[in-house]
């Protein structure tokens, strides 16, 4: 974060039917420049017989205070527990369906601000939306961007995304609806939680942008999906998405597959598999938080993500992708998508639970995170049909960096927007794509600088107007400030002055800070890994 003399106050605000709440306003030399809320919940506590259920909106008529008890929301979101930096659980909570609220202090303009809800990344087994406050300020007072940001906290990992048919059996028994994909629904609550309530803090209920970096991304594209699948066109909220460094990826495991890690889980809790369904689900309610995020480092399948229920994900979504139907429904409702990456992707990606040297430790590693018979083909297309070391690759975790970049976002990234210009959604306009192929300064406090111009190396220096470190130089703002531009436009529902013209032209920022319009290199590379994976749908999710 720069390091600026920034002052907090308390900000105490009448927020109408969410009752009376304290905040902050950060200040500088008096003035005020942002107002922010930390921490408030948008819903009931995921807790003890609702742990792995989906999540209970709030009462209508909950308040977060009163007149002579207003609550308190000057701290952060509730971390879910996870399997990242468990040196400090501080702020680990099982009841974390929370958010922050970032709020230019200006006066808003005639309409509101436009909203911005910003899904934060880490896989999907670990991350916060836990942003200082001061740390926006450059963003909210130096730049065209004036939004508000609201940021929720989601269920991750086992919390957000188990999934058995112990699980389905009781939801359908309790006659409540399906479980799976709790953490996709967490958001989903969040998201209708903004709208509803964005206006109250000054905000344009009609202009909700969804963004997301890595597996919020990808979370950006499933909520993107289940609007257009299962949310009719009058109760839509979201009208432009950013998907930064990840792509919709290949159709989700079925529930038996899912099966397998619930099973598995089990066993390395010493749940016993003779139990009857209903005991072996009380006690996994009962194992402490920290036991269970223990437990995750022991499981062959340690990776927990979304499976297709035919609830919140569609069985057939990714040929609604390759038929253009996608495109067609985006095209209808006038919704626009900026996606892109970084050069160096895979130096991040390889760094997440990095298997040891070898085909059958790469391959082992994949099959936590992607159907079994896609990580087949993947390590059939990358190793040309051998178990031998392709010659590019310095070592197996040096191709499973790649493997998996590749996957997360490169190539699948192009094939979904190929499909997508291939639908009707113009290049330039309806879809924006881009491209880093610079670093700056700042970053080098949070990533390594040996890693290049890897995965997230842009979110908080480029998107975030140097919201890390000692900030963004002179320089660096200088060869930003076009990018910022369109970035506020682009959130406001203004026109874009992008560039590229064509499917295959990317808006590229080069290596030595100059913007151009570059012809992808890479496309016909990632069309080919598309087809593999998700040409055939069915076969891909087998």
């Amino acid at each position: 974060m720069p390091s600026t003399s920034y002052t907090q106050a308390a900000y105490p605000f009448n927020a109408g039917p969410l009752g009376h709440i304290e905040g902050l306003t950060i200040s500088q030399h008096e003035k005020s420049l942002l107002h922010y809320f930390g921490g408030l919940p948008y819903a009931l506590p995921p807790v003890g017989e609702y742990r792995f259920r989906r999540p209970r909106p709030l009462p209508p008529c909950y308040q977060h205070g009163t007149r002579a008890s207003p609550g308190r929301f000057t701290g952060s979101a509730a971390v879910c527990p996870q399997p990242w930096d468990e040196d400090d659980k501080s702020l680990w909570d099982e009841n974390c369906l929370q958010l922050n609220i970032y709020i230019p202090a200006d006066s808003p303009p005639k309409g509101g601000w436009p909203c911005l809800v910003y899904l934060h990344g880490g896989y999907l087994q670990w991350g916060d939306p836990n942003m200082a406050p001061e740390s926006l300020v450059p963003l909210l007072t130096e730049t065209a961007f004036k939004s508000i940001i609201v940021a929720p906290a989601y269920r991750l990992n086992a919390f957000g995304f188990l999934a058995s048919h112990e699980l389905d059996e009781e939801a359908r028994k309790d006659n409540v609806q399906a479980t799976g994909n709790c953490g996709f629904w967490d958001q989903r609550l969040a998201i209708e939680w903004a709208w509803k309530n964005v206006s109250l803090f000054g905000g344009d209920q009609t202009n909700v942008t969804l963004a997301g970096y890595s597996a919020g991304a990808h979370s950006t594209f499933q909520q993107l999906a289940h609007e257009l699948y299962f949310v009719p066109d009058e109760k839509a909220i979201i009208k432009r998405a950013i998907m930064w460094s990840n792509s919709p990826g290949v159709q989700p495991r079925n529930l038996d597959q899912q099966q397998d890690q619930f099973n598995e889980l089990c066993t390395v809790l010493g749940i016993a598999d003779t139990l009857s369904a209903t005991d072996r689900l009380t006690k996994l309610r009962a194992i402490p938080a920290t036991e269970l995020v223990a437990a995750q480092h022991h499981l062959k399948r340690s990776e927990f993500r979304a499976y297709t229920d035919d609830s919140f994900i569609s069985p057939t979504i990714v040929s609604h992708i390759n038929s253009g139907d996608v495109a067609k429904r985006m095209k209808r409702r006038g919704i626009k998508l900026m996606n892109g990456e970084c050069r160096d992707e895979h130096n991040s990606y390889r760094s997440w639970r990095t298997p040891s040297d070898s085909y059958a430790a790469v391959k082992t590693r994949l099959i936590a995170d992607y159907p079994s018979v896609v990580v087949e083909k993947l390590m059939k297309h990358y190793c040309k049909g051998s178990q031998d070391l392709p010659k590019a690759y310095k070592d197996w975790p040096d191709l499973f960096g790649h493997i998996y970049a590749d996957c997360q976002v490169h190539n699948l990234e192009r094939g979904f927007q190929n499909a997508l210009f291939k639908g009707g959604l113009v290049p330039g306009k309806d879809v924006l794509r881009y491209r880093f192929d610079k670093r700056m300064k700042c970053v080098d406090a949070i990533i390594p600088p040996e890693w290049g111009v890897t995965h997230a190396t842009d979110l908080d220096s480029i998107w975030l107007w140097g919201a890390c470190g000692d900030g963004l130089t002179a320089d660096e703002k200088g060869m930003l400030n076009d990018w910022n531009e369109q970035f506020a436009a682009f959130v406001r529902g203004d026109d874009v002055q992008w560039g590229p013209s064509s499917p295959t032209q990317m808006r590229r920022l080069r290596a030595d800070g100059k913007t151009d319009v570059w012809e992808d290199d890479r496309w016909e590379q990632g069309l080919e890994v598309w087809d593999l994976v998700n040409g055939d749908e069915e076969k891909s999710r087998l």
